[in-house]
């Protein structure tokens, strides 16, 4: 293979590597930013959050992503609520209310499929904190 090929083909295959780690970085940049913005309107830990996932079992109903185990279909899928206009169908998409919905959800609309499950102040907020990262 002549040497100009040679150099050709190295600067394509440098040029795709530095594209993809490119793209590596905005996505963890956004990651971190959504992470950063959903702890500062919540006043919760997305880390906190996603382990008091796992313990109060919401995947049993839900799909989430970034949750392994939460593979549920009795509830919604959860992907994208950060953007989502309602909770519940009903309620304005905001802190106060999906922490109140995640609390209470036999109070704020009796009769729906979502249990009581006891969740604390504390872990709907990191929850919720949790879910407002989850903007796909």
């Amino acid at each position: 293979m002549p040497a100009e090929l040679r150099f050709v083909y190295g600067m394509t295959a440098l040029a795709a590597l530095v594209g993809l780690l490119s793209v590596a970085g905005i996505y963890y940049q956004d990651n971190a930013q959504a992470r950063t913005h959903a702890e500062a309107m919540t006043g919760g830990s997305v880390a906190a959050g996603k382990a008091a996932i796992g313990r109060y079992n919401c995947g049993a109903c839900h799909r989430i992503p970034g949750i392994g185990a939460a593979t549920g279909v009795a509830g919604p899928a959860l992907n994208g609520i950060a953007t989502r206009s309602f909770i519940a169908g009903m309620l304005p998409n905001n802190p106060a209310n999906l922490q109140q919905w995640i609390e209470h959800p036999q109070h704020v609309l009796p009769g729906n499929a979502m249990p009581d499950q006891g969740v604390q102040p504390r872990d709907a907020r990191d929850i919720a904190a949790y879910l407002y990262t989850l903007r796909r």
